[in-house]
C-alpha cells in the first residue's frame, strides 16, 4: 500500500487529547475512527477532531481502511483490545505498559507474528528531541566506554493532587509500573538488553488519603509498593541504579544520570519529549549544556514513526519486543523485591537506532 496510513484509536479517555491533537496533525496518518465503550464520549471525540467515524470497538475494527489501531485503553483491557484488532487483521499500537503479564505479552507477540502484523508501544518519549540526542552524545564517544547510571522518579505520591488515585495503588500500577516504563525504557535505549535485576521494595502506608477534589478526604487501601530501589545489570556489561517511590516528602523528577569513563551526562526527563541536556567531562569544574536536536512535538511520535517503517517495510523502534522487555524487567523487579534475590530476565532486545537529526514528524513522506 501506499499513501497515508489508516488510524484508528480505541479509547477516547483523558489521554486521547494528547494522541488525536498531534495524530490529525500528521501528513502521513489519516485518523478514520475513534472508539470507547462510552460511545457518546467517542463521538464527541471524533467531532472535537474533525474524525469521520465513531462507535464502538467491533464498528471501529470492521473499517477496512484501518490499518493501525491506537489502543489507549486501561491497562487491564490492553490484551483484549489488542488480540481483537489483531483478529481483524490490524497492526497495533498501545499504552504503555504492553500487559501486565509475562505469558500475555508473550502470546500478544506470537500472535502477531503468526498474522504477519506489528505491535508497537509506549513510552515514545525515548524518540524525543532530547533523549535521542543523549543517544546520539553516548554513541558518539562523548563521554567515554558507558559504565553506569543512576535514574530516580521520588514523591509523596499523587493522590495528594489526582481527584480518583485509587488504581495508582491497584495491580498494575505503582510507581514501577506507572513510571517505570518511562526510565526503564530510556535505559535499554542508552545501554541495551537487561541481564539480570535485585531490588528491594516496599509498601510506605496501607492506606492513603485523597486531598482533593469531590472525594477529598476518602481513605483508600494500598495494595502494591509504593517505593522500588533497583539494581540493574545489562548484557553488555553496564550497571544502573534506579529508584521509583511514592514514598518521599521531596519530590524529584526526570533524574537520570549516565556516567562514563570520561565524563557524567545528565539526561532529560523521561516523560518528556525535550529537556536540557547537560555533560560534565573529567576534571571539569562546572555543568556543560548541549543542544537537542530532533522532535518535541509530544505523544503519537511513536505510532507516526510505526507508520513509515510499516510503508517502508523496516522495523519500527517503539517495537512490541523492547515494550515485552520492560514488562520481563518490570516483572523480575517484582520478583525480586519479594523474593531478596537476583532475578534473570529471560528476554532481550535491541536498542533502538536513533532517529534522523532531520526526521520531521510535520512532513508528509508517504
Amino acid at each position: 500500500m501506499s499513501g497515508p496510513v489508516g488510524v484508528a484509536v480505541i479509547g477516547a479517555g483523558v489521554i486521547s487529547d494528547a494522541y488525536l491533537k498531534n495524530l490529525t496533525s500528521f501528513p502521513d496518518v489519516n485518523v478514520l475512527g475513534i472508539a470507547d465503550i462510552d460511545v457518546p464520549r467517542a463521538a464527541a471525540a471524533a467531532e472535537k477532531y474533525g474524525v469521520p467515524q465513531s462507535g464502538d470497538v467491533a464498528a471501529v475494527l470492521a473499517n477496512p481502511d484501518v490499518e493501525l489501531v491506537v489502543n489507549l485503553t486501561i491497562p487491564a483491557a490492553h490484551v483484549s483490545v489488542a488480540t481483537a484488532a489483531l483478529k481483524a487483521g490490524k497492526h497495533i499500537y498501545g499504552e504503555k505498559p504492553l500487559t501486565l503479564e509475562r505469558d500475555a505479552g508473550q502470546s500478544l507477540l506470537d500472535q502477531a507474528a503468526a498474522a504477519g502484523l506489528r505491535i508497537g508501544n509506549a513510552p515514545d518519549t525515548f524518540l524525543g528531541a532530547g533523549l535521542q540526542s543523549t543517544q546520539r552524545l553516548i554513541a558518539s564517544g562523548a563521554i567515554g566506554e558507558p559504565l553506569s547510571a543512576l535514574t530516580a522518579m521520588q514523591s509523596p505520591g499523587p493522590e495528594s493532587w489526582h481527584p480518583s488515585p485509587e488504581f495508582l495503588f491497584q495491580y498494575g500500577a505503582g510507581p514501577l509500573w506507572d513510571i517505570g516504563p518511562y526510565y526503564l525504557t530510556t535505559l535499554v535505549q542508552m545501554f541495551g538488553a537487561v541481564d539480570r535485576v535485585a531490588a528491594a521494595s516496599r509498601k510506605g502506608k496501607a492506606e492513603r488519603v485523597i486531598g482533593s477534589g469531590p472525594k477529598a478526604g476518602t481513605r483508600f487501601a494500598v495494595e502494591v509498593p509504593t517505593h522500588t530501589t533497583a539494581l540493574i545489570e545489562f548484557e553488555a556489561g553496564q550497571v544502573s541504579t534506579t529508584v521509583l517511590s511514592f514514598d518521599s516528602p521531596l519530590g524529584r523528577h526526570g533524574f537520570v544520570e549516565i556516567t562514563g569513563s570520561e565524563a557524567t551526562l545528565r539526561a532529560p526527563d523521561p516523560n518528556n519529549f525535550d529537556g536540557v541536556i547537560r555533560i560534565r567531562k573529567l576534571g571539569a569544574d562546572a555543568w556543560e549544556e548541549l543542544p537537542a536536536e530532533g522532535a518535541t512535538i509530544g505523544r503519537g511520535l511513536g505510532v507516526l514513526e510505526m507508520a513509515r517503517a510499516l510503508r517502508a517495510g523496516v522495523p519500527h523502534r517503539a517495537s512490541g519486543e523492547l515494550a515485552f522487555h520492560v514488562v520481563d524487567t518490570m516483572s523480575a523487579i517484582g520478583e525480586s523485591g519479594e523474593r531478596g534475590e537476583f532475578v534473570t530476565v529471560a528476554s532481550s532486545c535491541s536498542s533502538p537506532a536513533p532517529l534522523p537529526t532531520d526526521w520531521d514528524p510535520t512532513a508528509a513522506t508517504l
